[in-house]
């Protein structure tokens, strides 16, 4: 799967809804009725990082759920690739972009939206065939004024910025003409999975979903 081909399908992804919700799961018994809830409220994208020792077993129990388009995020290494393709996931999110990663992502074919944060390094993975990016850490790399500023001298290349994203300052990475879709993580609360309130986060997604773009 070229990086062109990559950036095709993760452009399709990220255009479903303008939030993909970023997700850290602790217990795996929460991960089916948390891809339901988001799903209900709208938010079919989900990136389950692998923070945690469960992250691929949630993904693998997602990944089941009807509507769901289920994710790997904090991918690292070719290992990573590897375990989140094997898990289900249908995409995969990096922080980053090293060259062994981005030829373990082609080798497998795992649709990869890699992280920049500087115009250099949007030019190079623009280079070798990726016009569909994470901005990362969106808010420590300069915020909606910088990505808006890359855009300028680079307009071929869209973005989901992910990294500080919160409902207050969503919709001004939203109104970016080079913004697709942002990666937030406030759709998905720890004391509300804790909890098992499943109706109050597709509330939070219905709210999410509902952002302009």
């Amino acid at each position: 799967m070229t990086p062109m081909a990559q950036s095709a399908a993760t452009r399709e992804i990220a255009a479903r809804a303008p939030i993909i919700p970023v997700l850290v799961i602790e217990d795996v018994a929460h991960a089916a009725p948390l891809a339901r809830a988001l799903v209900a409220g709208g938010l079919p994208a989900l990136e389950v990082t692998l923070r945690t020792p469960c992250a691929l077993d949630a993904i693998r129990a997602m990944a089941a759920v009807p509507g769901g388009i289920v994710g790997a995020g904090t991918l690292l290494t070719p290992d990573d690739i590897r375990a989140a393709k094997a898990a289900g996931a249908q995409f995969g999110v990096s922080p980053g972009a090293t060259p062994r990663l981005i030829a373990a992502s082609v080798e497998i074919g795992l649709p990869l939206l890699p992280g920049a944060a500087t115009a250099s390094e949007v030019m190079a993975l623009w280079e070798q065939g990726y016009d569909m990016l994470k901005f990362f850490p969106a808010e420590a790399a300069g915020g909606a004024p910088a990505l808006k500023s890359i855009g300028g001298p680079i307009p071929q290349v869209s973005f989901c910025p992910t990294g500080g994203i919160t409902p207050e300052n969503a919709a001004r990475y939203l109104a970016l003409s080079n913004v697709i879709c942002a990666g937030g993580s406030w759709v998905a609360p720890k004391d509300k999975i804790a909890n098992g309130d499943w109706a109050g986060i597709t509330a939070l997604a219905t709210a999410a979903a509902a952002l302009s773009r």
